[in-house]
Parts: structure tokens; sequence; C-alpha cells
């Protein structure tokens, strides 16, 4: 390996105050964690001598404690995008100790590029391995595809590499790594199916721009998932059936969909559910992030193939893909975030989108991102990029959450990040609601089937009230949050009055 060797105290060391940084990684998979963690305590002891040390961190998607979580308890982060999941950033996220932007993640490479962020300065790579090939430098990226090809491009200091033995290198050639054009001259994006591979499998830069590589055995810190429960199981159950009705009515291809999912330990299980209902089809996967389920599915014979930006799964899985390469490497493919998320690719290849809400309200407004309007819980994500072009696009939720405390199902959803205008249908462990050729008001009365039996007649209570406003959309104001109000003020949404709020 010709390339300087170094630690990742002088890597932290060469990155200066008002400095923007752009890291590799999808989820915590894939994200450099020495380096990082190295600049929270230059951070700490910048402050603790009375000057200012803040950085910029532009990455493909969330990233874990070693990163987000340690850099914003030092105060390090002036600015930060895209999606976050760390409980310690997401505390300051709410306290406002940082600047945050929430993005689409299909558009976080072409921002970069466009320039609407400001310049990169310096790019901090996770490898499995690197090479110098001529004047070049080929970098095998990890578990994470990412922004990483757009980082390396245009990072002006220069790029830090963190070489991790916990990655094997038996991984080189999972990824296919493709940058697309500039605007106006962006060419079509060749993926028809889902196991296509249409880049190379390393991110190619010229070898002098490599500053460092920072040898490391560290593993990622990949997030356990709860076992499947009844809700998780009976969600699973529903939509399988939904599916299937769709299938045998024909209003899906005879040849099944390609299935995305979304990130967490619910959707880890109806996907698992899914591909235990022996009548589903055994299928292909086009998705922003991988986990546990789909993985053992593959091994089952029941996903054919999977595309997809991150390997977000346990540790002992990730080992498990590693040791069985051979088996892999014509099934799975990595790809960069705008192309596992590419709008394009995914209207074109026929994607069912199984995403997760937090709240749905009684016209199929969605809120996936804050709780009770106001407190950031997780960042949009790709779950836009696939519901806005899906041919099937689904959410799914638990009917309740907190011992049935707060509704999943209210009035007026307390922010929205998907409009009824592209959600097929809303399913929670009480049935499907299929927003399909539907009013709005006649969506409300779906939606209604779904909430949980204890909200039912609040929820058409409140109906009633607000068809005597009258309009296409019908709300009583006065009341839209009135379940959101109450469970602030009282901590349970069961215990809201309508009356007092409607006078």
């Amino acid at each position: 390996m010709d390339f300087n060797r170094i630690t990742a105290a002088e890597a932290a060391a060469l990155v200066q105050n008002g400095q923007t940084i752009g890291l590799s990684g999808f989820t915590p998979a894939g994200v450099p964690k020495c380096t990082p963690a190295e600049l929270a305590k230059k951070a700490e002891a910048e402050h603790a001598a009375g000057r200012p040390f803040k950085v910029s961190i532009f990455t493909g998607a969330s990233t874990g404690q070693s990163c987000d979580g340690v850099l914003s308890n030092a105060n390090a982060i002036d600015f930060r995008a895209p999606y976050t999941t760390n409980p310690d950033f997401r505390k300051n996220v709410n306290r406002n100790s940082l600047r945050y932007f929430d993005y689409n993640l299909s558009n976080m490479a072409t921002q970069i590029r466009q320039g609407y962020l400001g310049p990169i300065h310096w790019g901090i790579i996770e490898a499995c391995a690197i090479e110098k090939v001529g004047t070049k430098a080929h970098i095998y990226l990890t578990a994470a595809g990412g922004i990483s090809p757009t980082v390396c491009r245009l990072a002006s200091e220069g790029i830090i590499v963190e070489l991790n033995a916990f990655h094997s290198a038996k991984s080189m050639g999972m990824h296919d790594v493709y940058e697309v054009e500039d605007h106006p001259y962006r060419t079509p994006i060749m993926i028809t199916k889902a196991s296509d591979r249409i880049g190379k499998p390393y991110v190619e830069v010229d070898a002098d721009r490599i500053v460092g590589v920072i040898e490391c055995n560290v593993p990622d810190e990949a997030r356990g998932f709860k076992d499947a429960d009844p809700i998780t199981t009976q969600i699973g159950q529903n939509v399988a059936d939904f599916l299937l009705d769709n299938l045998r009515s024909g209003l899906i291809p005879k040849s099944f969909l390609n299935l995305q999912s979304g990130v967490g330990s619910g959707a880890n299980a109806v996907l698992g559910a899914l591909g235990q209902c022996p009548e589903v089809p055994n299928f292909n996967i086009y998705t922003e992030v991988l986990q546990d389920a789909p993985v053992g599915l593959m091994k089952q014979g029941r996903v054919l193939s999977a595309s997809t930006c991150s390997l977000t799964v346990t540790n002992e899985c990730l080992q498990d893909v590693y040791a069985n390469m051979d088996f892999f490497k014509d099934k799975l493919v990595v790809r960069p975030s705008e192309i596992s998320n590419s709008p394009e690719v995914i209207a074109r290849i026929g994607v069912c989108s199984l995403n997760t809400a937090i709240e749905c309200d009684l016209y199929g407004h969605v809120n996936s991102t804050k709780i009770c309007g106001t407190k950031m819980m997780n960042g949009i994500g790709g779950s836009a990029d696939f519901t806005c072009n899906a041919y099937l696009s689904i959410f799914t939720c638990g009917s309740t959450t907190k011992g049935g405390a707060i509704s999943s199902i209210v009035p007026f959803a307390s922010h929205i990040d998907h409009t009824n205008h592209f959600i097929d249908a809303v399913i929670t462990e009480y049935g499907v609601a299929d927003l399909r050729h539907k009013s709005d008001m006649e969506k409300a009365k779906e939606l209604i089937k779904v909430a949980h039996p204890d909200y039912r007649p609040m929820l058409t209570d409140y109906l009633n009230h607000a068809s005597k406003k009258g309009g296409h959309t019908q709300h009583e104001l006065a009341a839209a949050f009135a379940m959101h109000d109450t469970f602030v003020r009282k901590g349970d949404m069961r215990l809201t009055d309508l009356a007092e709020y409607i006078k």
C-alpha cells in the first residue's frame, strides 16, 4: 500500500474551524468512526482554550454515536444534513444547538454538486481495501454507498481513508459505483432490474489526493432489531393479504413488484412476515436499506436479488454476508444513494414501497418525522423518494403507541411529510385503508376503520362536526389538533373532550 499512514488524531488536526466534511456511509453502516471521534476531542480542547471550533457535516444518511453523537455533544457541529436517528444528536437538534436540514436523500449528492450547500473541504471515507493503480487510487467501500463518489470528487483539501479491517476484503466487488452527470447533460440511468450493474466496484480518485490512510478495526454501530410481536406480525399479514388481493385481481403484475422497505424494527418485521407468507411469490428488492430479515430471505431463496444503498444489519448478519460472498456476489448490489433512491429508476422498474408512519390524518396525509409537529424523531430519509414514484405506495403503523395513549390515526397530522396525492394505502393491525380512487371524505371513513377501537368514536365524532363546515376536505379547525393538545397537557389522547374545543 503506497499511501501515507496517519493516526485519527493526526487526521483531525488537519480539519480547521468552519470547514465542511463529507463522510461515507448511510445509516451507521459504512461511516468512518475514528476521525469524527477525534474531532470531538479537538472541539472540546479548543472550546476549553476559548477558541471556536465547529464543522459542517454532509453524509448519505444518519451516522452513529461515534460521529453524530459525540460531535453534537461536543458542540462541534455547525450545520448537518441530511437525516438523523442518533438519540444524542436528536436532543441537540430539538434544543436548536446546531443547524440541521432534513432532506430527501436522493437529492443530497446533487445539491452538493450544484453548490447549494457550499464547498466540501475534506472527504473521510471508510474502506475495506484501497489500492494504487498507476496515478489512480481505487477505494473499495464497506457496508454502504451513500454520497461517497461525490464527496471524493469534490473534497478540495483531500481525502482521508479509514481502512477498517472489521470489513472483509472479500466484499470487494459488492458495490456498483456510479455518479450521474450534472444538469443539463444527464443521461438515463440504465437500470431495468434490481440486479443490474452500471458502474465500477470502487471509487476512483487521483492517488495524490489521498492525504492519509488510517488503519483500524472498529465494528459498525449496528442497531439490534426487536423481535416481531403480535402487532407487527398482523401488520405484515395484512400487507401480504393486500398485495395478494391486488395480484389476483390483476392490479399488480403477475411477476410481482420489487419491494422497498424503510428502516427500523417494524419495517424489518413486516418484510420478514411477507417473506414467510407462502402465497407471496419470490421477489426482488430495490431499496435504500437492507436489514436482517431480507438477508435471511435471500438465503432461503425467497428474495431473488437485492439492490440497496446500505447493509443496515446487525454485525452478526454482516459478517455472515462477508463469509458467504460467493453466494451473495451475484444477488446483492450496493449503490450510491442517488442511484438507490433515484425517482427515475423507482418509477421505471415497478416498486412497492413500504414505509412507516408516525401518524396519518383522516385524509391520508402522513407525518413520518416529527412528534406533535415539533420534535424531530427521524429525518424524512428516502421515504418520499419511494412514495412519490412507486407503483404502489404503502405506509404501515401500529394503531397506537405509548400503551394506547397516542393514536396513529388523527384528525389532522401535526406535520406533513407525504401528502395524500401519493399514498395508496395505510395499513395497521386492524386492516387496510385502501385510499385509491376515493374522495377525501371516503378516505376518512376508510382510515377510521383501521384506527384503534378506542379512538374510532372520537374520530367519527370529529368527522361529524367537521361535515357541518362543508368543503371538499372537511375540518373543524378549532378541534383539528385537540387530540395532540390533550396529549401534551394530559399525557393521553383518550382523555380528549371535543366539546372543549368546539364552541
